[in-house]
């Protein structure tokens, strides 16, 4: 086939399509603007159909003349729902959204045919897997159709996870005239041994991966990722740290890394995002009036804000490393008696009741004591003007005399409800399995539950937050620029958007060498704690002197002077820029060149 890389088609499949589900949807979503510039009108996503996710993000269009319209006319007509349209992100590429609950009157029979040709079977019952099998077929079947309508045009099709991965080895099969790029972002075997096995990056080359499929109920997941692996034309990961793991798990070492960016907003000037820190972390100030000084108070100005967040891994985010480091930080910092506080905020999503009630009338009591100030203000105000323009010794009049005797007694009887003998909550939710919770657990058993008397609070939050949450009423972005440091310690972390998501908000971030981001940061940014980026060490590390380094790295970062801190920023915001796709995206148009060699020759 004489073809240029300019007349390639490219598709690319992902469960995360509209579809907000996990981080592989910022990967996809931000990557877009990027793809569009360099592909154009050859460029379309795949994804499944979710009613109730698409009418926000998607927007249906009546021009269906292109190769991949009339490809999805060629479906219908077969009796499956495809829609047609728009990602209403930056880029608006072309989307197909398939509707893969219409193949599941064929279910037995597609399942048969995995079973048969590939050798891979499925439970009964199992419904994502269902949903997985139904959308790899839809996706075979929609490349046939293109295929049929694109003539001798050459395609190249990128596959993401292994939720889309049962349509890779039916497309070899039946020899689908497309090049197939197959990213894992992280392999399910690996995620289940490292929650488990605290030995896991030692044993990786050892294990038997279908007896620990089997293990862990897992084998169908497993089989379809490694037949993904193994069918793919070119065969990618995120990072040199899941690229060992894919070796020795899915038995095919990947031939490229793909590393993830972002769309890196930067500021003309510095000061604008120094302004939004201070800004934000304004409304930070509020919740924690809110949520402490009804017990007891410190200074905000000589106050710190650390966070972690993500999914719910005690482990594997590193959850269990950090809270052994804070609490020799607050060990440390009370041996010193030191003025300066730091609170770590836990965000991550477990199963809870309702928010605490305290924690709301704490929030909104504090509410009525703003009023009563404001109303005491505003009472106050034209007394004290008349006052200083009348005054013959030029001195501040008493302004306690200016406060009717009303709202002294309200505001008295307002603060008096508030104030508590009881310490501030840890928890700010009622969780379902309280007792059983591992981060509660060991705050409880390190006393850590916000005394008077420590130097290191901390405020789980079992729930993501956003502009509607009643205790911050604030976005996520905005939350994580208004705080000083993110901690993200993970054993197990094929990349880590969270750190990437902190530099790219001028905040300083600590991640790890077990991370695809941190040992990036460690092959590619020379000085990198100068810049802000922290790497603790785990790989080939004891917990004890992780945990210590992580202690040691927050300790230094709590003595920064002010004027360190906002350079740090300055220099972490600048960084970040290595992250933005216009410089990522060569390495994913790497791996669609190698593949377009590959398809000219099919």
């Amino acid at each position: 086939m004489n073809a240029n890389y300019s007349e390639c088609l490219l598709t690319e499949v992902a469960w995360e399509v509209c579809n907000q589900v996990g981080g592989i949807y910022t990967v996809i979503r931000s990557k877009v603007p990027t793809m569009t510039e360099v592909w154009g009108d050859r460029y379309c996503l795949v994804g499944p159909y979710f009613a109730n996710k698409a009418i926000a993000e998607f927007e249906p269009i009546d021009d269906y003349s292109d190769v991949f319209g009339q490809a999805v006319l060629r479906m219908r007509d077969l009796g499956y729902e495809v829609h047609f349209g728009h990602w209403l992100v930056s880029g608006r590429p072309k989307v197909v959204l398939i509707n893969h609950f219409s193949a599941f009157y064929r279910l037995g029979e597609i399942k048969y045919s995995l079973w048969e040709n590939h050798g891979i079977s499925s439970p009964e019952g199992d419904d994502l897997l269902n949903q997985v099998i139904a959308f790899g077929y839809l996706t075979k079947v929609f490349h046939q159709q293109l295929d049929i309508v694109k003539g001798e045009l050459p395609c190249v099709t990128h596959f993401h996870e292994w939720m889309t991965g049962t349509a890779i080895p039916e497309m070899r099969k039946e020899h689908v005239k497309t090049s197939i790029v197959f990213t894992t972002h992280a392999t399910m075997l690996g995620r289940y041994l490292a929650m488990n096995d605290p030995e896991f990056y030692d044993n990786l080359p050892y294990y038997d991966w279908n007896k620990e499929a089997i293990n862990f109920n897992i084998e169908a997941a497993v089989k379809i990722e490694r037949a993904a692996a193994h069918g793919a034309n070119v065969f990618t990961t995120v990072s040199e740290v899941t690229a060992r793991e894919c070796e020795s798990l899915l038995g095919r070492a990947p031939d490229m890394v793909l590393p993830n960016g972002l769309n890196i907003e930067r500021f003309t000037a510095l000061h604008e995002f120094q302004n939004l820190h201070k800004e934000h972390k304004e409304q930070i100030h509020e919740f924690v009036i809110g949520h402490f000084f009804q017990s007891y108070t410190f200074d905000l100005d000589k106050t710190l804000y650390f966070f972690t967040s993500g999914r719910y891994e005690y482990k594997n985010k590193g959850f269990d490393i950090t809270l052994e480091a804070l609490a020799r930080l607050n060990w440390r910092l009370k041996e010193e008696n030191t003025d300066t506080t730091v609170v770590m905020f836990f965000i991550t999503k477990q199963p809870y009741h309702t928010i605490n009630p305290q924690v709301l009338q704490s929030r909104a009591v504090m509410e009525e004591v703003r009023n009563n100030c404001n109303a005491i203000v505003k009472n106050i105000g034209e007394k004290l003007f008349e006052a200083a323009a009348s005054s013959k010794d030029l001195k501040l009049p008493d302004m306690n005399s200016f406060v009717d005797e009303y709202w002294k007694l309200r505001l008295r009887r307002t603060l008096l409800s508030w104030k508590s003998k009881e310490l501030p909550k840890v928890v700010t939710h009622n969780l379902v399995y309280d007792n059983q919770d591992e981060i509660l657990n060991f705050i409880r058993n390190a006393n850590m539950v916000n005394n008077e008397y420590d130097k290191v609070k901390v405020v789980y939050h079992p729930d993501f937050i956003a502009s509607t949450n009643p205790l911050f009423g604030m976005e996520y972005g905005q939350f994580v620029r208004g705080c000083h440091l993110g901690v993200f310690p993970s054993y197990y972390e094929p990349w880590g958007y969270t750190p990437l998501e902190c530099m790219a908000s001028g905040v300083p971030a600590v991640t790890s060498d077990l991370s695809g981001f941190g040992d990036y940061v460690l092959n590619n940014i020379p000085n990198n704690e100068n810049k802000g980026i922290y790497v603790t060490n785990r790989f080939h590390k004891s917990y004890n002197d992780a945990a210590q380094q992580l202690a040691d790295q927050m300790y230094h970062f709590v003595h920064l002077s002010r004027r360190d801190r906002i350079t740090q920023r300055n220099r972490v915001e600048s960084a970040s820029e290595h992250f933005d796709w216009q410089n990522l995206g060569s390495y994913y148009d790497k791996a669609h060149r190698q593949a377009f060699s590959i398809a000219v020759n099919q």
